[in-house]
């Protein structure tokens, strides 16, 4: 892990209309991340409509490219929309087989030159997918070269989807459930024999009654709710990360990083705390506690949460927040799915702002502005991050860069 003492400048020299980036991520039964599919959009006032499919197609992979697919999709695959161009072009074959997968829209319509591009790039290694496969789809020719067929959920019955997966599902052909967006509907789609799966359901808990938090995620809580306290009390500090062994070592493993470039041998955990200094402290807890309380979770969670987490602290300097810690909203947002309890149940635990409170609650309040512009750049819901954007006076090439380099920086701290 990096230091994160000192801000990292925005990159500049870019071309910022190549920053309007969103993913989806796509999980296995046991919710682990495959892969994630790219949602781009090419400019602030330049939309993709269903016109002009091909030049999202074309700016998807430029962007792949340019961006690095490693950063955009932490080292999974990245699922590319593919248009008839696209595929008849083998524009795809810029991206290596080991990074993409050539997802083949609904709207490519099927005939022998698409069957022999589809050919070609299994060929080549690459996995096919076909997008929005309906009972009775025209498409039908296409699925003797797909490796992965996606049904929506929400448009296709689970009976309809059930038969499909008979129909078609073999040991190297495996069917998607997407638009899954609660954990009911994962369930029944899992239990109908879908292989992966795509949509947000594993990003809210599952409710339980009489749920106990187990010990040691009470110890993450009480972490994060003695660095929100204005004096921090580091006896309190202290004592909490000596009852978490993983942290005690992740912690010198930390000071032990060239960039620190320590000769000193560090004596104890209270040593170590001193030598950082409490406000590299507070930021490491942050880091340490969320990435620890995350273990067996899908890496998306830890890694959405430092994203949103940098997200906003970049945004800090354009928006008014009073003593609210906008790094701390951001990283907070997902700390009930990584812990399985309400979000209620977390800020019992934690002594936060009545703001961010508020925030994190889903309320009207001073950041509620920056909270919902966060979650609307994350699911590329680009008109209301246009909307925001204008209502926050915030330039929203910013916005986008801020994303960015959110994610860049979130995909360091997690390798």
């Amino acid at each position: 892990m990096q230091s994160t003492g000192t801000k990292p400048q925005t990159t500049k020299g870019r071309n910022s209309s190549l920053r309007y980036v969103a993913r989806q991520p796509i999980l296995s039964a046991d919710e682990k991340v495959f892969g994630y599919e790219l949602l781009f959009r090419d400019g602030i006032e330049q939309y993709f409509r269903a016109t002009d499919s091909d030049a999202a197609s074309r700016s998807t992979l430029d962007t792949s490219i340019l961006m690095g697919v490693d950063i955009l999709c932490d080292g999974r695959l990245a699922f590319i929309n593919c248009t008839r161009e696209v595929l008849l072009k083998d524009y795809i074959t810029l991206l290596p087989p080991t990074q993409a997968v050539v997802e083949i829209l609904e709207s490519v319509p099927v005939d022998d030159l698409v069957i022999g591009a589809c050919q070609r790039m299994r060929a080549a290694g690459y996995l096919v997918a076909l997008d929005d496969y309906e009972v009775d789809d025209v498409r039908e020719p296409l699925v003797q070269v797909a490796d992965i067929i996606k049904v929506d959920v929400r448009q296709t019955p689970m009976e309809q989807a059930a038969a499909l997966i008979k129909r078609w599902g073999t040991a190297k052909r495996r069917l998607l459930a997407e638009k899954v967006e609660t954990r009911e509907e994962f369930l029944a789609a899992k239990a109908a024999g879908f292989t992966y799966f795509q949509g947000y359901f594993f990003r809210k808990p599952e409710l339980l009654h009489a749920r106990e938090i187990p010990a040691n995620r009470i110890n993450y809580l009480r972490l994060l709710a003695a660095i929100t306290r204005a004096n921090p009390d580091p006896r309190e500090i202290e004592d909490v990360i000596k009852g978490e062994a993983s942290l005690v070592y992740r912690l010198l493993r930390y000071l032990n990083s060239p960039v620190f470039g320590f000769t000193r041998e560090i004596r104890s955990v209270r040593h170590a705390l001193a030598m950082l200094g409490e406000r590299e402290v507070c930021r490491w807890i942050r880091l340490a506690a969320t990435l620890v309380a995350a273990q067996n979770k899908p890496s998306d969670l830890v890694l959405s949460a430092l994203v949103r987490g940098r997200f906003c602290e970049l945004l800090a300097p354009k928006v008014k927040h009073e003593g609210s810690d906008l790094f701390l909203v951001g990283l907070l947002s997902l700390m009930d799915s990584i812990l399985d309890i309400p979000m209620g149940v977390v800020l019992e635990g934690i002594s936060v702002d009545k703001e961010t409170k508020a925030a994190l609650l889903g309320h009207d309040g001073q950041l509620s502005s920056v909270y919902q512009l966060m979650l609307a750049q994350e699911a590329a819901d680009w008109d209301n991050v246009t909307g925001l954007s204008a209502q926050m006076h915030i330039p929203e090439a910013f916005v986008a860069e801020c994303r960015w380099e959110a994610m860049e920086w979130a995909r360091q701290m997690t390798t």
